[in-house]
């Protein structure tokens, strides 16, 4: 009886040993990007009542590409300028400032920023008259399937 009970327990305890767990660890490496943009970067689009900056064009953004478009996250936020004029405080967009509504489009190789009135389409929106920074998180992610 004995050495039933004790070929049981060897079994039992090879079967246990036998279980492995695999752990799979994947880093995504995601990116932040600081953009300032000076009043006079801001083109007002008459046609739409829209004041629009394309990041792009004072930031490169070589990171955002088709792959990045499909698959990946882009968060963008903005910052207005305190009275020490530094930047501590940013509102994700989309966001409504001063009667304007802050939104952007994520495109192959760049990023562009609307400003449009978010009371009445008919009046131009108010253009920032100082310097705003935009922080651009671009989130890495991997197609699992």
């Amino acid at each position: 009886m004995k050495k039933l009970v004790l070929l049981l327990i060897c079994f039992t305890t090879l079967g246990l040993v036998s279980c492995k767990k695999d752990t799979y660890i994947t880093e995504t490496q995601n990116k932040t990007i600081f953009v300032d943009v000076v009043p006079n970067d801001w083109v007002l689009d008459n046609s739409r009542n829209t004041y629009i900056v394309q990041l792009d064009k004072v930031a490169s953004f070589p990171e955002i590409d088709n792959y990045h478009i499909e698959n990946e996250g882009t968060l963008v936020y903005i910052s207005y300028p305190n009275n020490n004029n530094a930047f501590t405080e940013y509102s994700q967009l989309p966001f409504v400032y001063n009667l304007s509504s802050y939104s952007f489009t994520v495109y192959n190789g760049g990023i562009e920023i609307y400003i449009q009135n978010s009371d009445s389409q008919n009046i131009d929106p108010i253009k920032p008259t100082t310097k705003v920074r935009f922080k651009v998180v671009l989130i890495a992610s991997k197609n699992v399937t």
